[in-house]
């Protein structure tokens, strides 16, 4: 196969998993599902791999419960920004209704922790709003349009964080 045939292969999976991924049925499966999986494979292989991350890059946060005060670990797609300087994060919810607990984690103490690429780094989050919130939007349509579906979906505006390194 050459690589143009395998980078062809490769469209027509992400295209199927972006129109799977905006049907109502995954929205309230996959936040059962996924999560768990990606725990699951990131603790085997010690922080070297995330299952969600083979069509998005992916972390996984901890951040400080915001009323229990205990480390939760959550893994998450993200947009890395700036050669992993940051990355922004989306609290899609998979277009469910309610914000997801670790959007409320970094409200609360947005000084956490992220795995990425099986490397542990110190982060800050900020919630971008207005005009820097409306920019990030429109790169994050760019790189996963199902994100204009789970906001379709919602009536809230779904959260967008820029976790930076500290």
């Amino acid at each position: 196969m050459t690589s143009k045939s395998a980078s062809g292969l490769k469209n027509v999976g992400v295209r199927w998993v972006q129109k799977v991924s905006s049907a109502p049925a995954f929205a309230r499966v996959a936040p059962h599902v996924i999560p768990a999986l990606d725990r699951a494979v990131h603790r085997v292989t010690r922080g070297k791999v995330l299952l969600s991350a083979q069509l998005l890059p992916g972390i996984v946060l901890t951040a400080t419960g915001a009323r229990s005060g205990v480390p939760r670990r959550t893994p998450l797609a993200c947009m890395p920004e700036e050669g992993g300087r940051s990355w922004l994060l989306i609290g899609s919810n998979f277009g469910r209704t309610d914000h997801p607990a670790w959007t409320a984690n970094l409200l609360a103490h947005p000084d956490a922790v992220i795995s990425w690429k099986g490397e542990d780094i110190l982060v800050t989050a900020r919630l971008l709003q207005g005009e820097e919130r409306a920019a990030a939007w429109r790169e994050l349509l760019r790189f996963w349009p199902p994100y204009a579906t789970y906001q379709a979906r919602v009536e809230r505006e779904i959260r967008v964080f820029r976790i930076s390194r500290r």
